[in-house]
């Protein structure tokens, strides 16, 4: 195999791609989370989720890809079994446990936002330690659509009226003796 000549040392690269390999293990736990409760899901809110879910699951496919590409980019090998992905995942799987639609909501949002702080950490590290913006750039861009779902999950779940100037009920002011319903 010819060396690789990019600017980084091996042992620079070989950090980038283990941190990319837990990034990758994580997307990949959450692409079959998201993918069984897209199938799973029921109640009032089934095409909504439903669908929000389908669109998650594509953008994880995508992600995921991109990540392998990126590893096998710097020389290394992506992870690619089952074992593997749990064995470096910082999530974890709920193996038997049918939730409601909230919950699982819930639970993606809680999985993404784990993501997102391990991105973080990733980022700086990539930079920090092993000199790697392009990595470091990769990331930011996976943290930013993480960011973007669990925004939107979050969003379904607070559920809550919001007045025509963009303000919750609780920072409304109403005219006395005009109620506000909860």
């Amino acid at each position: 195999m010819a060396k690789i000549n990019i600017g980084l040392t091996d042992e620079q690269r070989q950090g980038v791609v283990k941190l990319l390999n837990n990034s990758l293990a994580d997307m990949y736990l959450l692409l079959i989370k998201t993918k069984k409760y897209h199938w799973d899901v029921i109640g009032p809110q089934f095409r909504t989720l439903h669908e929000l879910w389908g669109e998650h699951y594509e953008a994880l496919t995508e992600n995921i890809d991109a990540a392998a590409e990126r590893i096998r980019t710097l020389g290394g090998y992506p992870v690619g079994t089952a074992q593997g992905f749990l064995e470096l995942a910082t999530l974890k799987e709920h193996m038997g446990d049918l939730p409601n639609a909230n919950q699982m909501v819930e639970r993606l949002v809680a999985d993404h936002e784990q993501v997102i702080r391990n991105l973080r950490e990733q980022i700086d590290q990539c930079s920090e330690e092993f000199h790697d913006e392009g990595t470091a750039d990769f990331l930011i861009g996976l943290m930013e659509q993480h960011e973007e779902i669990a925004w939107m999950l979050r969003s379904f779940l607070e559920g809550e009226a919001i007045s025509p100037s963009g303000q919750s009920p609780e920072q409304v002011s109403f005219p006395q003796g005009m109620a506000t319903s909860k």
